[in-house]
């Protein structure tokens, strides 16, 4: 079953890049993902779908909140500098490395 990332910006439109490169990058490693990007208002209505929440930099202020949302599932924010090279491969394995580390039994 494929696992669900997504990804919430300020307005939905600047993480769509990002989110196909990560999409290329899935497809070529046979990574079982589907992601997506919206617009941080979103994120009560689609988050509790997403298996790992992403969040773009410009709304990073907003981890603390959304993970209080979200109690027991992934959030985290995307580095800066992977975020403006648009790189989706390093995105795409910091997003696996998040939900391996999820599903550790605590």
């Amino acid at each position: 079953m494929n696992k669900k990332i997504y990804l919430f910006c300020a307005a939905g439109m600047s993480t769509s890049l990002l989110v196909n490169k990560m999409r290329d990058q899935a497809a070529k490693h046979s990574v079982p993902v589907e992601i997506e990007a919206f617009p941080e208002s979103r994120a009560n209505e689609k988050g509790p779908e997403a298996d790992l929440i992403l969040l773009g930099p410009q709304v990073g202020y907003l981890h603390a909140d959304i993970a209080s949302r979200f109690p027991g599932k992934p959030v985290a924010v995307i580095d800066t500098a992977m975020y403006g090279k648009v790189d989706g491969l390093g995105v795409l394995k910091m997003a696996i490395v998040e939900i391996k580390n999820a599903a550790k039994p605590a």
